[in-house]
């Protein structure tokens, strides 16, 4: 299933948690995202197979029957679901400091060698037909007012 066709706020932080998990390991059974969960939270292996249980009834993981154990595949992709969340954010900021902070969240991430020159390609793209200013989308019919 698509990200786009979920609802990043119908995931949890936890959930989120359980995700990472799987997207690490790429297929994993209930027992290893627990070891690997608990080394991390300290939460019982209950509270565990209800979040996976969980991702399961949103359709975010899927699972295929091993024998008598359960594997778990994310059914989404990780930098999918990781764009489709900045953006939900992003979208109730005002259009005018978004970039303010992008520049911090690159200052502050830790960002690749490969991934910056991926950067300072799309940016040499964007600039040739970047405003000199955005405006502020605040207010409606104020577009300076930020």
């Amino acid at each position: 299933m698509n990200t786009s066709d979920k609802t990043i706020n119908s995931i949890s932080d936890s959930e989120w948690e359980v995700m990472r998990i799987v997207w690490t390991l790429g297929n994993a059974s209930s027992s290893e995202i627990i070891t690997d969960l608990q080394a991390k939270k300290d939460w019982t292996e209950s509270t565990i197979k209800t979040l996976i249980r969980r991702l399961v009834e949103k359709n975010w993981l899927t699972t295929e029957k091993d024998g008598r154990r359960f594997i778990y595949s994310a059914a989404v992709n990780q930098t999918d679901m990781m764009y489709k969340a900045a953006q939900d954010l992003l979208s109730r900021m005002c259009d005018m400091h978004k970039g303010e902070v992008i520049l911090k969240l690159i200052a502050d991430s830790p960002i690749s060698k490969g991934d910056l020159a991926k950067m300072t390609e799309k940016i040499s793209k964007k600039e040739k037909d970047a405003p000199d200013m955005v405006p502020c989308n605040c207010l409606p019919g104020k577009p300076h007012m930020c």
